[in-house]
Order: structure tokens, then sequence, then C-alpha cells
């Protein structure tokens, strides 16, 4: 089974054509989206189309979740609380009716889906690095993780008290070793690369791949302007930050 696992697409129309256009190369058996298919971006709606049509599961973010009035917009810093209360008012009611209905995990054979970690996925834990993952194998039921959340594309290995990382191309996985994966973001990568970021995890092959796909940056900055979305959230995509 080759899955296509794609994260954070806020919204990002542009960017998230892009991607499933190069998933289109990548011969994959299933499409799976971590969550956060809203929030920043432009196009709410046009994405939630989107994924409803194209993946073959999707879960909640927290940005999806304060969407659906489940998490206080307090809990966002001030320009994510702008984009998020403009992308509430524009939210039509058949994607309100499908964001509700996500769940938090998903599960299949030895590899877990989440938006954000393995232990207690709503609370929206941040991985970034290898000490956030660290903890978390503690929660890890399966062999694998997929993550998404934190917008930054990193796999964290661990096997016999010894773990490392890597952030870039591919890599064959050890059978006897378990790892938590940081897909990146489709839409607002901040990673310091501002292509669109997604992953191919090859099961049969034991294989994942970080893959990078250019998008046009300046039309998707071009919307958020005329919307008149936080400038600083439109000047981050020149930069991956």
């Amino acid at each position: 089974m080759r899955y296509a696992v794609i994260s954070d697409i806020h919204g990002n129309l542009e960017a998230l054509k892009a991607v499933l256009s190069d998933i289109e190369s990548q011969n994959v058996d299933k499409i799976v989206c971590l969550g956060d298919v809203v929030g920043y971006g432009p196009w709410p709606n046009e994405c939630v189309e989107l994924i409803r049509e194209r993946a073959d599961v999707c879960l909640m973010g927290n940005h999806d979740f304060a969407a659906i009035g489940r998490e206080p917009v307090e809990y966002f810093n001030s320009y994510a609380r702008r984009a998020i209360l403009w992308t509430i008012r524009q939210l039509t009611p058949e994607s309100l009716e499908f964001l509700k209905q996500l769940p938090f995990e998903y599960i299949e054979g030895d590899v877990t889906f989440v938006h954000s970690a393995p232990y207690r996925p709503e609370d929206w834990t941040y991985i970034i690095s290898e000490r956030d993952a660290l903890p978390q194998f503690n929660y890890l039921q399966t062999r694998i993780c997929f993550v998404g959340h934190s917008h930054v594309a990193i796999g964290v290995g661990w096997k016999d008290n010894r773990f490392w990382s890597w952030r870039v191309n591919g890599e064959e996985l050890q059978p006897d070793a378990r790892y938590i994966i940081n897909v990146g973001s489709v839409g607002q990568p901040r990673d310091g690369d501002k292509r669109a970021a997604y992953g191919v995890y090859d099961s049969e092959r034991d294989e994942f791949e970080f893959r990078r796909v250019e998008y046009d940056v300046w039309a998707t900055q071009n919307r958020m302007k005329e919307l008149g979305l936080p400038q600083y959230l439109i000047d981050r995509l020149t930069v991956g930050r």
C-alpha cells in the first residue's frame, strides 16, 4: 500500500492543487489528510470540497476544530485569530457539516495517523524536534505515526534507546525501529522552504519520502491581500517561516 500523507492545507487552494497533481505521479493507493483543511488561507470552502473529493481519510485539526466552534479562538495568536474568525464567516453549511464529522485519529495496520501527536491528539501538542517526539513514543501503540500541526517536516526514529532524525529526501525504514514522522504543511510551511510539503509512505517497501512541490505563492498572497487577511500571514508564505 502506498499512502500520500498531507496536512495543514490551511485554505491554500493553489498549494493543494499542486500537491494533488504531484500525488497523481506517485501511484498511491490512498490519500490521508491529517487535518487543518481551513484557517489562514483564502479558499476554505474550495479546499474542503477538494479534500472531500480526493482524500480517502481526513482527520480533525485544531483550526478545523475552531471553525466548527469547538475550540476557543483565544487559543490562537492575533493573526491566526483574525484568520479563523474570517474563515468561520465564509464556511458554507456543507463545509461545516464535513468538518464536524472528522475524527481525531485513524489507525490502519501498524500505522497511526493524527494531526498533532499520539498522546491525546486533541491537546494539539507540537512535534518540531527529536526532543518533542521522544516522550510521544511511550504512548504510540503502533510502529509508525504520521503527524502534522507544526508545519515542520521531520522524521524521528527510535531504536534500542537511541533516536535520530532526518528532514529531507527518502528513508528506508528499519523493521525493528519505531517512527514519528511529521509530513510538514501543504499550505503554510514553516521550515524555511516555501514549497508545499507532504510525504509518501510505501508499506510494502517500508520506505518513506518527503516531497516538496512548487506552487503559485503569489496567487495565494494576492488573493489574501484582496480579502484583507493579515499581512503577516501573507508575507510568511514567501520565506516558509
